[in-house]
């Protein structure tokens, strides 16, 4: 899971494996496989380090299908 923040400061905890995209437009933007759309305070590049990080610690980078 990583940490993001919702505009409104509160903290939550998102399973990345479940982001479909990840936009500016200019607030942040991710949008789940489900549908379901969050508006967070980190930038875009931000929480692609913070999913790259989560990955390797699963030891799941270069294992994607």
């Amino acid at each position: 899971m990583i940490e993001l923040t919702r505009l409104n400061d509160k903290k939550f905890f998102l399973n990345p494996h479940l982001i479909e995209t990840i936009e500016e437009t200019p607030d942040t933007v991710i949008t789940l496989n489900s549908g379901q759309r969050y508006v967070v305070r980190e930038r875009l590049d931000k929480i692609v380090e913070m999913t790259i990080e989560y990955r390797k610690r699963l030891g799941w980078i270069g294992q994607e299908n």
